[in-house]
């Protein structure tokens, strides 16, 4: 089915991410979630190819993985500056946005995630600071040739890996582990939707960054595929 046929809540509780789009679209999901897509453009005038594209970007985005332990340093750093970096950023800032919006409005239900819009705050603080000082110093001496000065710069990054699982957790916690009332509406689906991909995407990252960037530099053994070594028992 095209999405443009697809009712407003399904492409909202089906593709992480696409929310940020049709809330710049100032496209009610919520209210008008069973209103097609294509519907909705005409009533607002809007261009399907402002929309739709984007929203099948984000439905492939977490598509088949690559290798990357057969990539060279250069090439794996500027996918994680494309595909984790940025994307973690506009992941984090949509959710922050959906998640106050289900404390505003659900606060009350005994499931409702209280709090969580302030520790998703923290969490982007903490990795924008993270991401930072990887881009500035760490990658551009990864790019280079092996350096015994390596090891304390990446020791303090594999700590920084460390808190952000405990992060995470602290989101399961709030969360339920996703636990949804049977009344819940679009936007919290959508929540924890968007959750679902974003600790995915943390947990891809830190495998790649600690058991292949950083390994290799290390000269260490390279992990091609796997976890990254601080999954909890939910993985």
């Amino acid at each position: 089915m095209s999405y443009l046929d697809m009712p407003l809540g399904e492409i909202a509780t089906q593709v992480p991410g696409a929310t940020a789009i049709l809330f710049k679209h100032n496209i009610n999901f919520c209210d008008d979630g069973e209103l097609a897509l294509k519907t909705i453009i005409k009533i607002k005038a809007l261009n399907a190819d402002d929309i739709v594209p984007t929203i099948e970007a984000l439905a492939t985005r977490s598509g088949a993985t690559e290798d990357w332990s057969k990539v060279n340093n250069k090439k794996l750093i500027a996918h994680i500056l494309t595909r984790y970096h940025q994307v973690h950023s506009e992941q984090l800032t949509e959710l922050i946005r959906l998640a106050d919006c289900v404390e505003s409005k659900h606060g009350s239900n005994q499931l409702c995630p209280n709090k969580l819009a302030k520790l998703l705050v923290v969490v982007k603080q903490e990795l924008e600071e993270h991401m930072q000082k990887e881009k500035t110093a760490l990658f551009p001496m990864l790019s280079k040739a092996h350096s015994p000065l390596l090891s304390g710069p990446i020791n303090v990054m594999t700590t920084d890996h460390k808190h952000h699982i405990e992060n995470l957790d602290r989101i399961y916690a709030l969360t339920n582990n996703y636990l949804l009332p049977s009344e819940a509406c679009n936007t919290w689906r959508a929540l924890y939707l968007g959750l679902n991909e974003f600790i995915g995407d943390v947990h891809k990252l830190i495998h790649i960054e600690n058991n292949i960037l950083f390994a290799r530099s290390l000269k260490k053994d390279v992990v091609a595929r796997g976890g990254s070594g601080y999954e909890s028992s939910r993985y």
